[in-house]
């Protein structure tokens, strides 16, 4: 069965990452598939949230299975996860018991206005249409604290792709599209949100990657 980029639309995402929730946490158990460099970002955003705030809370927003999460509080960071999947809060809480997971959905997280020191958003703006970005920026926004910091990481490039046969190798029959963005479209999304560019990241593709990878640092006004 084929389908288009934005034919699916949450449910489909919520199902695709449900059916290969136990697999993707056994397969991606911690931060190997990044490159040090990635890291170094991420060592940015906690430092600068640990910096700023006496209270140096951290959502880490589609956080899938944890594993970006787990980073976040070895580094110092009190840190709670959403993700819009059941499956993959099950692996998370299985995972890290001792950390905190909702479900929650992007466009509308469960979570009081001003409430985080920090909010990152690791691959997890990829399977949103270029339509429904700016609502996800905007709710990060909101749940910011004035002066809170934000980052966010993304393949960089146009268009989408069609990434349901990664998973097929796992013997999962899921449709599943990722969307690209180059770091000015992005940034620009960040800055209608109130929250200004700090620094950005754009590396080369590397191992099996298609694509380029773009990270980016942003502060709220």
């Amino acid at each position: 069965m084929t389908s288009t980029p934005d034919e699916l639309g949450p449910a489909g995402v919520r199902h695709a990452y449900d059916t290969v929730a136990e697999d993707y946490a056994r397969h991606l158990p911690d931060t190997r598939p990044e490159a040090g460099i990635d890291l170094a970002m991420v060592d940015a955003f906690a430092e600068a949230v640990r910096s700023d705030a006496g209270d140096a809370r951290v959502l880490d927003a589609g956080c899938g299975a944890g594993r970006m999460s787990r980073y976040l509080a070895g580094r110092g960071c009190p840190v709670r996860g959403v993700d819009l999947s059941p499956g993959m809060i099950a692996m998370a809480r299985r995972d890290h018991p001792d950390l905190s997971f909702a479900v929650g959905s992007l466009a509308e997280l469960p979570y009081a206005d001003g409430q985080f020191a920090g909010v990152m958003l690791w691959y997890s703006i990829i399977h949103t249409p270029p339509a429904g970005q700016a609502r996800i920026f905007a709710e990060a926004a909101r749940v910011l604290r004035p002066a809170g910091h934000l980052l966010v990481g993304f393949q960089a490039g146009q268009g989408a792709r069609d990434v349901s046969a990664a998973y097929s190798r796992f013997g999962h029959e899921v449709r599943l599209w990722r969307h690209l963005f180059t770091p000015d479209q992005v940034a620009s999304r960040l800055q209608a949100a109130g929250l200004g560019e700090v620094c950005r990241l754009v590396r080369r593709p590397r191992g099996n990657e298609r694509d380029d990878q773009a990270v980016l640092l942003a502060r709220a006004g």
